[in-house]
């Protein structure tokens, strides 16, 4: 069986070769959770990061934004949970985590 560092660069390294491929950046990318499945054939991997959200603008903020004046750009958590095989540390799934 892998241990919990190999299944966690697992899930890093994949999600890393996804951002390079949209060629986008996550923003702070970090390890949330780490669990075996009951029987012990997965790591599950939860990876949390912020994606930029803009907040609902009203006609005010609008006429702002066209006029060239700066915006605030919002940051949300978004999480991935990876389904790692703990006998050859393959990530077999990836999805959204909902909290």
């Amino acid at each position: 069986m892998i241990d919990i560092k190999t299944a966690v660069n697992a899930a890093y390294e994949y999600i890393k070769s996804l951002q390079e491929m949209m060629g986008s950046s996550l923003r702070d990318l970090r390890l949330e959770e780490v669990e075996l499945s009951e029987d012990k054939s997965l790591w599950l991997i939860t990876l949390g990061f912020d994606i930029p959200k803009k907040p609902p603008q009203s006609q005010f903020e609008n006429l702002i934004a066209t006029s060239g004046a700066f915006t605030t750009v919002l940051y949300e958590r978004e999480y991935k949970l990876f389904k790692v095989n703990s006998q050859t540390g393959k990530v077999e799934a990836m999805k959204i985590r909902q909290v």
